[in-house]
Order: structure tokens, then sequence, then C-alpha cells
């Protein structure tokens, strides 16, 4: 799919973010480009950095406000300082080849353990200036770039690709710049290791009948790609994330995930996520993939957050609801399964794992609630009802306390 200039992309009739945030000089070229820009994506001028899940401001006003001893942001570093992955003692464990998925000599705990240490001693970097913190987070990502050839196992090494590839993208992108810190050979690592895998995964679903895997396979894989491609400034790569979210094949474009709509359910708009007949745990999940690729691409200058009006936020609404132990509507969920797509179907919401504490709420509700200053009932009050939100170590040694970084509140709150 190609889209034209990002520069000049028109969307409800606005010039996209990106088109306004960009530099005079970018936005020249980009306009001389535009003419032409027909048939393919016109790559970003450039992109901005750190431009992931945070950018300067993101990061200054954490700085400022724990700084001043402010809540909630005091809160939300006392949960990363007190986390034992933020240490600066932290020692790395690299592997040459990650491995996940049941019938393997699975050790891919040692990989998300590792980046949730790069992350959170990042953050401690990034919003204190502490030199230690600095030091350990390079020492694990050099470490990591050094070490891993491949990502294997059974389906799950596509999660693994996925997940942690859009992880150590970020923790890398805070760490831009720092001394001692080889990008390069990261960049690669990215390249070589991941990238692949999240582009095989999402041009042939390892050769499953395309709705076989749920949206969060989908998800981690964007994620990733979209992630490497703001790391290592590559628009092509960026545009593929973009694209897929919008008109993707799959179940993790917006549409895909957002099957049914329910407008004005005792005044506000819900939507039915694709994994909501399945658990709470992995619809929560959703939030968080889904919740990482509308932010980066928000500090890239475009709004995923509020494509296709707002479908997003409006199945956040649903799941936020549903989880506070309210009811939702629910349609009967119909998809097909395995290579031959035989039908499966969901025709109740389940309620396993309802209720579920993950990190996932302060990035949407500080965005719909206060940036935006929309109405976000449910989705504010499961913010405030999980906060200060923790990270990587908080919610557990299995690898679903693992699935988002974390720490919302100190870094989203406004």
């Amino acid at each position: 799919m190609s889209r034209t200039s990002p520069h000049t992309h028109h969307e409800g009739g606005q010039v996209s973010r990106r088109g306004l945030l960009r530099t005079a000089g970018g936005l020249t070229a980009a306009l001389a480009l535009g003419a032409t820009a027909t048939t393919a994506d016109a790559a970003p001028a450039t992109f901005t950095h750190p431009g992931m899940l945070h950018n300067w401001g993101d990061i200054n006003r954490a700085k400022v406000r724990v700084a001043a001893g402010d809540d909630p942001w005091l809160s939300g570093w006392n949960r990363l300082t007190g986390n034992s992955h933020s240490q600066s003692t932290w020692t790395a464990r690299p592997q040459s080849v990650v491995y996940r998925g049941s019938g393997y000599p699975e050790n891919y705990t040692l990989l998300y353990n590792d980046i949730a240490a790069a992350y959170q001693n990042a953050l401690r970097w990034q919003v204190a200036g502490t030199a230690a913190n600095g030091d350990c987070a390079v020492r694990i990502l050099n470490a990591w770039s050094n070490t891993l050839t491949s990502i294997q196992g059974n389906a799950d090494r596509f999660l693994a690709a996925g997940i942690y590839g859009w992880q150590f993208a970020n923790a890398a992108e805070l760490m831009r710049g720092y001394a001692g810190f080889d990008l390069n050979r990261f960049k690669q690592m990215m390249l070589n290791v991941f990238y692949p895998m999240n582009n095989q995964f999402l041009t042939g679903h390892n050769d499953a009948c395309i709705t076989n895997y749920w949206a969060n396979w989908d998800l981690c894989n964007m994620a990733s790609i979209m992630a490497i491609g703001i790391l290592c400034d590559d628009g092509a790569k960026y545009d593929q994330a973009v694209n897929y979210f919008k008109t993707g094949a799959g179940n993790g474009s917006i549409q895909h995930a957002v099957p049914f709509l329910y407008p004005g359910v005792e005044g506000y708009d819900l939507g039915q996520w694709q994994e909501s007949g399945r658990d709470q745990g992995h619809t929560m999940m959703g939030m968080g993939q889904m919740g990482a690729i509308c932010e980066m691409a928000w500090n890239q200058g475009d709004d995923l957050y509020s494509y296709d009006g707002r479908r997003f936020m409006k199945a956040a609404q649903y799941v936020a609801k549903y989880n506070l132990n309210m009811n939702v509507p629910f349609t009967t969920y119909t998809w097909g399964s395995g290579q031959n797509c035989s039908q499966q179907s969901h025709t109740a919401i389940s309620s396993v794992s309802r209720g579920q504490v993950r990190p996932v709420w302060a990035m949407l509700h500080y965005h719909y609630g206060r940036r935006l200053l929309l109405d976000d009932k449910y989705i504010a009050q499961m913010c405030f009802s999980v906060a200060p939100e923790g990270g990587g170590g908080d919610y557990g040694t299995t690898s679903g306390g693992f699935d988002q970084l974390g720490f919302g509140t100190l870094m989203y709150a406004k």
C-alpha cells in the first residue's frame, strides 16, 4: 500500500501532524516531492528523536516534576527506582539464539528481563541524569547487539520478534548519542534479526489462514517495524507499519481489531475488541500494543489515535468498562482458523482474567483525556484504579508481566 507524501497527507481536511512538525527545509523538499510521490511513499525528511514512546517534552516534564516532588510523577518515579530491574548493577545475559515456544530450549525470559532493565535504566538516566544508570543501559544494549544472531522456536518466535523488537528499539532510542553506545551495531541487529521476522509474519502469517492469529500477533510486529523505522530513520519501514494499521489484511489492522461498533451506549461510543471473547489479559495486552503504535506515530506527527473516527478510543472504552465490572454489548465473532480457515466463533465476552492489572492505561488516558480533552470516562477510571504504573518486574515473572514497558504515570501524566 502506498500513501501520498506524509508531508502533504490529508485526513479530514487537515494536514497531518508530521507535516506541521517538519522543518521549513524539510517542508520545501517535501512539497517539491509531492507532485511526483504518487506511486510510492516519500520517506520523511527527518524523524523526530527521541520519538518513540517518549519525546523531549515527556522527558523534560518528568524531570521537572520529579525534581519538584510533585505527584503523581513522584509516585511513578518511586515505582521505577524501587524496581529491581532499574538498578545500575543489573548484569546482562545475552544469548546468541533466543528460543520461544514449547518443544524448544526456551530462554526468552533472559531477553525480556534484560530489555526491561535496559529501558528502566535508560529512563532513570533521562529523568535524573544518573550516569551509572546510563552506563548500565548501554552495557545491556551493547551486549545483546554483540551476541544475538537469531530468534527461533515454534510460531511463538514471531511473538518474541514483535514484542521484544519494539521494546528493545525503544530502550535504544532513549540512549541515542550516549558515549559508548554502539548505535550502528544495534541498528544492524534490529534490521537483521528482528525486522525480517516482523515482515515475514505480516506478509505470510506463518502460512496460516489470514484470520488465524489474534490481533496482538499483528500488533506487536507492526510496533516493531514502526520502532525500527524510527530508530533507523527508515521511512519505508515506518510507512509499512502505518499502512498496515490502516488497511492491513490481518487482525491487527484497526477495522479487524475493532470489528463491531456500538454508538451511544449509556452516553459513550464503544468498540468490541477482537480478543474480547478469548480473555481479558490478552485484550488488555492489545490496548498496550496498539497504544504503543499510536504513541510512536503521534511523536512522528501521525495521529493514529484518532484514525477512523477514533475507533481505538471506542475499543479502549469498551475494554476498560468491562474490566471495571460493568456490562458491555457483545456481537458473535466468527473467524477462520488453522491453514484451512475452519470456522470458529465466540458467542459471549470472556470473563477470564477480568480486571487484571496491566500498565497500559496511563498512555491512553493522558492522550484522550488530557491532550485532547475528551470525555474518556472508563479509560480514566481504569487509569487511576491501577496508578501509579510500574513496569517489567512489577507484574509477576511470566511474560505477560513484561508485554508492556510501563511507567506511564511517570512519563505521561499531564
